[in-house]
Order: C-alpha cells, then structure tokens, then sequence
C-alpha cells in the first residue's frame, strides 16, 4: 500500500496539483500581490519608475560617457600624436564613436517640448552629416581637418550645437554649474577657431577647459537620481493626450484643486 500511494503521489502528479492550486488562488483573489512601486505626485497625476525607464536613463547617461571619452582621446590624438603615427588611423572611428554616444543621448533624452528635442536631434544630424563629408572628401582625418581649416566649423558646428542644447537643459532642469559652463564654452570654442580672433596657445587652453567640463559633466550624471532623468511622466503623458483630452484633464485636474480648497 505504501508504494501505491507513492506512486500515486509521483513528482509529476505533485507539480500538478501544485500548478492548479495555484490557478484556484489566482482565480479566487488570493495569488501573492506583486511588490509594490514607490509612486510619485506628477502635475497631472501619479507616475512610477518602470524597468524601461532605468534603461532609457542608462542609456542617456552611457551616451554622454562615451561622447565625452571619445572627444578626449580624439583630441588627445590630434594634438599630442606625431605626424603618421597609427593613433592618428584611429581618429575618424573616434569621431564616429563620440557623434554616435551623443545621438543616442539625444534621441533617449527626456524633454518635456517635443519640439526643442527634435531641433537638437536635427543638429545632431546636420553635424554628423558634416563630419561624414569630410572623413569622405578629406585625405587627413576630421579632426585634423577641422583644426587645419576654420571654416570646416560651419560643416560641424551643427554637432556642437546639439551638445550646447543639451548641457542647456542639463543646467536649467538640475541647476548643475558643470552643464552651464559647458553652455557657455562650446560655442565660444567654435567661434573663436571659426573666426581666428583667438590667439592659438589660448584656443588649445579653452579645449582642454571644455573636454575637463564634458568629463566632469559625464561623470556627475551617475550622481543623480534616475528619477531626475526620467521628468515628471504624467507631463508627457499628458502631452500625448489629443487636444480635446487634454482639455479634459486640465478640467478635471482644476475641479479637483477647486474641491480640495473646500
């Protein structure tokens, strides 16, 4: 008897019951609840951080690591390596690397204005567009080429461009000194290798300035809260909703504060 009601009770027949008793509690209400998400008071409702959230701000702030590593080691190289030497060979993938990082980091950014994004995307764009005509006109590589000749900023300037819009919003959202001086330097760079009105010792000093401004600023973005990177979501969900919705909620949203001062 003792074996037959081993063999009843088998493993198999065991995960059985087991799998079915499960379905009973889940049909039933009393399945496990999942854990709980801190939620946060948004404008225009609550909001919570989902994994694709994390990844998106991983991403972002991966792109400016590598736009920022790749922008050191590409001046590093133009400026310190011997004429012929392989390091030079290395330039243009490097400059690849760094207007690659910076796309992904605008294209995961998270703006509130639709718009302004768009704008620094098309930037981005117009700027590695440049760099590319270059790398494929040019014997010297970009980089070269673009020290070499002031005016080849009209054709890349647009990439620093996208990088100024971006240290913008860095500093008008997070108050962060790093991001505002990124602001300022960038385009100053650019003019002045554009307009030649810069002594040259003085253009390689404000260089290295903005490459240990694009480190620092690279680095404290790990210092900060994924929330920070996320925004306020209920923003744009809001700003997904069509006119008419939206006008709704803003209604909704106005009868509620107007009962909760009653």
């Amino acid at each position: 008897m003792a074996q037959g009601g081993q063999g009843f009770w088998s493993p198999i027949s065991k995960r059985c019951l087991l799998r079915h008793t499960r379905r009973l509690r889940a049909a039933s209400g009393d399945a496990q609840p999942p854990p709980s998400k801190e939620v946060y008071q948004g404008s225009f409702g609550p909001w919570s951080i989902e994994e694709e959230d994390i990844k998106e701000v991983l991403g972002y702030r991966a792109g400016i690591t590598v736009a920022a590593a790749a922008s050191i080691a590409t001046a590093g190289a133009a400026c310190f390596a011997p004429e012929g030497c392989q390091m030079q060979g290395l330039l243009d993938p490097m400059c690849v690397m760094g207007a690659g990082g910076l796309g992904v980091s605008l294209y995961l950014i998270h703006i509130y204005v639709a718009p302004l994004k768009k704008a620094l995307q098309a930037f981005w764009l117009a700027g590695t567009l440049g760099m590319l005509y270059i790398m494929a006109t040019q014997d010297a590589p970009a980089a070269l080429y673009l020290a070499q000749t002031p005016s080849a900023v009209w054709l890349v300037g647009p990439l620093f461009a996208s990088l100024t819009g971006m240290a913008f919003k860095e500093g008008l959202c997070y108050g962060k000194g790093e991001a505002a001086l990124l602001f300022g330097t960038v385009p100053l760079l650019s003019l002045g290798h554009l307009t030649q009105l810069m002594p040259r010792e003085g253009e390689q000093g404000l260089l290295a300035t903005v490459l240990a401004i694009f480190a620092v600023f690279a680095a404290r973005k790990y210092t900060q809260e994924i929330k920070d990177d996320i925004g306020d979501k209920s923003v744009f969900a809001f700003m997904a909703l069509p006119p008419d919705e939206q006008e709704a909620a803003l209604q909704k949203l106005k009868g509620n504060s107007t009962s909760a001062e009653q």
